[in-house]
């Protein structure tokens, strides 16, 4: 071949140079720690958001039981009139707003699904007002769609709360979206009902879209999830975003869901039918079986992770030089590390390398939760032991090196 098809051939799109990012700094450690695991080391994983319980069985034998009768055909672009009835039902219960399947569309997961709303909503080049710190996977959307991207800073000061007032600063009149997530990964924070209320009407009145992801709605502790349709006086700028990846753990189903106002759903619906083409039939009927029968699981797994998270609570109050947040919902809990170690990146790497444990640094999520790492709740009891017995081994080797 000539040096000159050659080159041509070496050529790609800017959006795949926008993609072409190095995300070593948010899942080196992780990587590592998979390694060393499949090698046969006794690595504690403490580092993923894949839930550890399996998929409810009533839901996995609902799946099979469509397949065998053929429901393994194309499916509408914005998905299944079942799923998207059980999704507007669901959605009617926990607002005092009622949803229609006309404002309802499915998606393969909730990075699909925001992607697509992101598409739809604006071009390249348009603001979009994010908070940090926020969830790893948004970078790639919205860099893939080569937008300029403003930031509001919530602060461990006010328990990773993002404030009404730095949300007004940071509005300008280019921000076309305000895009948040509550309960919030990775923290666990919950945005108050008065900060969304008000956040709603006041990007109202901007003219600016209200776009919030909550997946891990079903996931609160002591205080309850307020969704963005419960607090929202108005819904014409409003976007909510859920699925069943952590509640029913459905990670690898892959069924997200969006709910917008009719008209942008519309569109959505042409968005998917040149990209996704829609969504497995089978998996479609079950996920509204489980939203249909899904109480006691999804609280069964929720006291669960409740017990995981002040088990872990109750010992990192032990530990020695580190400060942590409770969190209020979520699989996670955010852990400061630096009284005693500066970099994230450096302890979350060393950690692995003397103790085996898996963590993330705080860094990769933002500036927000720059000198903390992220421990998982998605392991048994006495797995999180372990994993606990080990960073205070750490932590107390780290001090008396000082």
């Amino acid at each position: 071949m000539s040096d000159l098809k050659q080159s041509a051939f070496n050529q790609f799109s800017n959006l795949s140079a926008r993609l072409n990012l190095d995300s070593g700094d948010a899942w080196q450690v992780h990587d590592q720690a998979l390694v060393m695991k499949k090698a046969g080391d006794d690595v504690v994983m403490l580092s993923i958001g894949d839930p550890d319980f399996r998929t409810p069985e009533p839901i996995v034998d609902n799946a099979i039981s469509h397949m065998r009768v053929g429901r393994t055909h194309y499916s509408p672009a914005l998905g299944e009139l079942n799923l998207r009835r059980a999704v507007a039902d669901y959605e009617s219960r926990i607002s005092p707003l009622a949803c229609s399947e006309n404002e309802v569309s499915i998606y393969p997961g909730v990075t699909s699904a925001i992607y697509s709303v992101m598409s739809c909503l604006l071009n390249a080049g348009d603001e979009v007002l994010i908070v940090d710190p926020l969830y790893v996977g948004y970078t790639p959307i919205l860099t893939a769609l080569d937008l300029k991207v403003s930031v509001v800073l919530a602060s461990p000061e006010y328990q990773f709360e993002p404030q009404l007032n730095d949300f007004k600063s940071a509005i300008t009149d280019d921000t076309k979206v305000v895009f948040i997530n509550t309960p919030g990964n990775p923290t666990g924070a919950i945005i108050p009902l008065e900060t969304l209320q008000a956040l709603a009407s006041y990007c109202l009145e901007k003219g600016i879209w209200l776009v919030c992801d909550e997946v891990y709605s079903m996931f609160t502790y002591e205080k309850p999830h307020i969704s963005l349709r419960t607090a929202a006086k108005q819904l014409e700028n409003v976007v909510v975003i859920d699925g069943l990846s952590k509640s029913h753990a459905m990670s690898g189903w892959r069924i997200g869901w969006v709910v917008a106002p009719a008209e942008l759903t519309q569109h959505l619906g042409r968005f998917s039918a040149m990209s996704i083409f829609g969504c497995p039939q089978f998996i479609q009927d079950a996920a509204a079986f489980a939203l249909n029968n899904d109480e006691y699981y999804v609280r069964e797994m929720c006291a669960q992770y409740q017990t995981r998270r002040d088990l872990v609570c109750a010992r990192l109050s032990q530990m020695p030089g580190v400060k942590y947040l409770k969190p209020e919902s979520g699989m996670f809990i955010m852990v400061d590390i630096s009284p005693i170690y500066k970099d994230d990146k450096e302890f979350a790497q060393k950690l692995l390398n003397a103790e085996k444990l898996s963590v993330l640094p705080g860094s990769a999520f933002g500036t927000g939760t720059t000198g903390h790492i992220r421990l998982s709740l998605v392991q048994p009891e006495n797995i999180l032991t372990e994993g606990c017995n080990r960073l205070e081994r750490f932590l107390q080797a780290c001090l008396s090196d000082q």
